[in-house]
């Protein structure tokens, strides 16, 4: 359905560090080697701490701001105490953020720059009941999950989830048959959903796209196949390369907007991210970190499932930057080939490594002048 001009989208550009307005980006050469030539990819990297949790951050802070609470509370791998520290450090307010040792380096570095008050507790449930009871002693605002059934993050926060789905209409302007998110906890694929329902009730677009949960143990697409409706805790075969997306629960919301909208779930596994992240940076110059290359990851399964179908209008949700995770990237990556310095001996290298022969792209001498610098 085209859309009429004029759109805008309802993202607030107030005093927070710049969240939303990501690209919507076309991705033809993935799209090529997926199947699904009209794939699109909602990178959310871009934001100012380079992830999608700036959006639930940002919505949250202003909230805590607004109510008059003296100290804003977390709990995180990595992506949502980045992004609460970041917009709690704009807003002028305490932040304390429970972590575990256990979570990357580079995302505990970063939740440490911004000033948060980060403490590292023995296992992610006593994460969850020090936040509560600082909440419930003390008054702390919180902003993540912390308790269990899982029951999502602040309900102000997700309300910032729901400029994605704005934005994915209003970029595109055509409403896309599938839209797949990597889902956890499921906070920015029930608020995008929101948002794009309100769209349908407004009557801006006329009915809605399927949303796909890609998940990494399966809770929501266990709880589909049971016809359950409270989505329950799923047994951990293995660890996994996606920690900020590696949750064996999910919550009911994410579970009604599958059934809603008529989507599904599917899993990938470790090789399957991992490969789609290869993917990503080498056919689309994009490097996310490995759990947000998860919706590309089971894009094939819903394929091969019948959920999804090749020709149709795909968008695919990437949630955070590579950076957040190198060292997860960087262990599954071939070592560097050494060269000698003859130039010639290191064509040969590169043709033995890689399997470019460089001399089969090589300019013709007349046009080498142009573009040498």
């Amino acid at each position: 359905m085209a859309l009429p001009r004029g759109v805008a989208s309802l993202g607030r550009r107030d005093r927070q560090p710049g969240e939303g307005a990501t690209p919507l980006l076309p991705a033809p050469r993935l799209g090529a080697k997926l199947g699904i030539p009209k794939l699109h990819l909602k990178d959310e990297s871009r934001n100012p701490t380079g992830s999608f949790k700036d959006r639930l951050a940002a919505a949250a802070v202003s909230a805590a701001r607004e109510l008059g609470r003296r100290v804003v509370v977390g709990s995180s791998s990595g992506n949502a105490g980045a992004a609460v520290a970041a917009m709690s450090a704009r807003a002028g307010l305490p932040c304390v953020m429970f972590t575990t040792q256990k979570f990357p380096l580079a995302m505990k570095t970063q939740m440490a720059v911004y000033g948060t008050y980060l403490l590292a507790a023995p296992t992610v449930q006593d994460r969850w009941s020090l936040m509560e009871t600082g909440v419930d002693t003390l008054g702390w605002f919180p902003v993540t999950v912390f308790g269990y059934p899982f029951f999502g993050s602040n309900c102000y926060g997700i309300e910032g989830y729901k400029t994605i789905g704005y934005e994915i209409v209003d970029q595109l302007d055509a409403l896309p048959d599938h839209v797949v998110f990597p889902v956890g906890a499921g906070d920015a694929f029930s608020g995008a959903f929101k948002a794009i329902d309100e769209y349908r009730r407004a009557g801006v677009i006329d009915r809605l796209p399927a949303m796909h949960a890609a998940e990494v143990y399966g809770p929501l697409e266990q709880a589909l196949a049971r016809g359950a409706d409270v989505v329950d805790a799923v047994e951990v075969p293995v660890p996994t390369v996606a920690v900020s997306v590696g949750s064996n629960l999910s919550t009911y919301q994410a579970l009604d907007v599958l059934r809603r909208t008529g989507g599904s779930a599917r899993s990938a596994t470790n090789e399957e991210m991992l490969q789609a992240q290869r993917d990503l940076g080498a056919l689309e110059g994009i490097w996310v970190e490995t759990s947000s290359a998860l919706s590309v990851a089971a894009l094939p399964r819903l394929v091969v499932a019948g959920a999804v179908d090749p020709d149709s209008l795909v968008v695919a949700v990437l949630t955070a930057d590579g950076l957040k995770d190198p060292n997860t990237t960087a262990a599954a990556l071939p070592p560097i080939p050494d060269c000698s310095a003859e130039f010639d001996s290191a064509l040969s290298t590169l043709a033995a490594s890689y399997g470019f022969d460089a001399r089969e792209h090589a300019v013709p001498a007349t046009s080498r002048a142009q573009g040498r610098g």
